[in-house]
């Protein structure tokens, strides 16, 4: 028979990392009393372990979003973490494809998911004011909520029941560009810096109290998918939990100044609709700050040598804006120049088209486009206008 380890008694402060099967046969060696002790005592350790670690429960939608929960989760797996994600919540899967068959769900969903995530404690309510949500909420008993573009309304019932409040990762410098879509804002007013806050929420919208705010430079030509992708958010979050959940985050938070807040909305397909009267810069914000959804359009004309001309939208992919020195104009006709297809526009400017995309067809190159156009010629639509009259 193998000898038995030698055990210590431990005090109510020792971790025990002994299996139970070896402390229930070690301590019925043991006088009666002294292997009740011990055991009373590693059980009450293991319980108080257990109760010390937070209940966190995590809502969020988009790829941005399930890679905050891959880190989540990485930080709640790690042995002195105090946290536990105790359930996802995110919005309903989608439909897409033809005929509107294909039932997708969010990139969250699948995240946790691949995760190994209990599939019973991955929500999708519709609205988070159902009744039966609100329960299941209720009963899991969470003391913190985290929520990273969401997109759903959190109304006051919500917010009441984690006592460690609700707290939001938003892609701005609140007060900055509260709203459903602040980094596209952002890039539509061309914005030289922005950044991350981590904040309470409250009822009126990204208006509350601030933990934590991070900084970034803006590129003139960057996309909006390369601008504060959460990652920062999420190290800033991470960073802050401790003190989230402890309580003295609240004591620290500051209050936003809502005379400097400013808005932003939720963005619209008309609004990514390019028209060429406007100033070059204005167009190529547009294009950066729509390049994920909806993508930028622009409306051009084909002119064949007879005269006759038809109609192409082209999802207008990376434009640059030249000085005005560079600009050369043809009585408002498209050129090739250098590889970019230059279009004059609004106060004497010109926006130069890098990449494109025609109707069913993949992205590619101004000068591949130009390759395959046999001929036509570019016209915008002032142009033809001007041409028929």
């Amino acid at each position: 028979m193998a000898p038995l380890w030698p055990l210590r008694l431990l005090s109510s402060s020792s971790r025990v990392c002994l299996p139970s099967s070896f402390l229930l046969h070690r301590a019925c060696s043991l006088r009666p009393r002294v292997g009740r002790d011990v055991l009373l005592r590693c059980f009450c350790t293991a319980d108080q372990q257990k109760k010390q670690k937070k209940k966190l429960v995590f809502l969020g939608t988009p790829e941005v979003a399930a890679d905050m929960l891959d880190a989540l989760l990485d930080a709640a797996q790690a042995e002195s973490a105090s946290f536990e994600i105790g359930a996802v919540v995110t919005q309903p899967p989608s439909v897409k494809g033809r005929g509107r068959k294909h039932i997708m769900p969010s990139a969250v969903a699948e995240r946790a998911l691949a995760r190994n995530f209990p599939a019973s404690l991955i929500w999708s309510p519709d609205k988070a004011s159902e009744e039966g949500f609100l329960a299941d909420l209720k009963s899991l008993g969470p003391d913190l909520c985290v929520t990273a573009a969401y997109g759903n309304y959190l109304p006051s019932r919500f917010l009441a029941i984690p006592p460690c409040g609700t707290v939001n990762v938003h892609p701005s410098l609140l007060p900055l560009y509260r709203g459903a879509a602040p980094v596209q804002r952002a890039l539509l007013d061309g914005v030289k810096e922005t950044g991350v806050s981590v904040a309470y929420t409250v009822q009126a919208m990204d208006s509350g109290p601030i933990i934590a705010s991070g900084h970034m430079d803006v590129d003139p030509d960057i996309k909006v998918g390369k601008v504060v992708n959460f990652s920062t958010g999420t190290e800033l979050l991470l960073h802050e939990l401790p003190s989230i959940l402890d309580g003295s985050a609240a004591d620290k938070a500051i209050e936003q100044d809502s005379s400097l807040a400013s808005m932003a909305p939720k963005v619209t397909v008309e609004e990514a609709l390019l028209s060429f009267k406007e100033p070059a810069l204005m167009l190529h914000n547009k294009v950066r700050a729509f390049s994920e959804w909806p993508g930028a359009k622009g409306r051009f004309y084909l002119q064949a040598s007879d005269g006759k001309s038809k109609v192409i939208d082209l999802k207008i992919v990376t434009t640059r804006v030249k000085p005005p020195a560079a600009i050369r104009e043809a009585d408002g006709v498209v050129q090739l120049i250098d590889n970019a297809l230059v279009v004059p526009c609004g106060e004497r400017s010109a926006l130069h088209i890098l990449e494109l995309q025609p109707p069913g067809k993949k992205i590619m190159g101004a000068r591949d486009f130009c390759n395959g156009l046999r001929g036509h010629q570019i016209l915008i639509e002032d142009t033809v206008e001007s041409l028929t009259h």
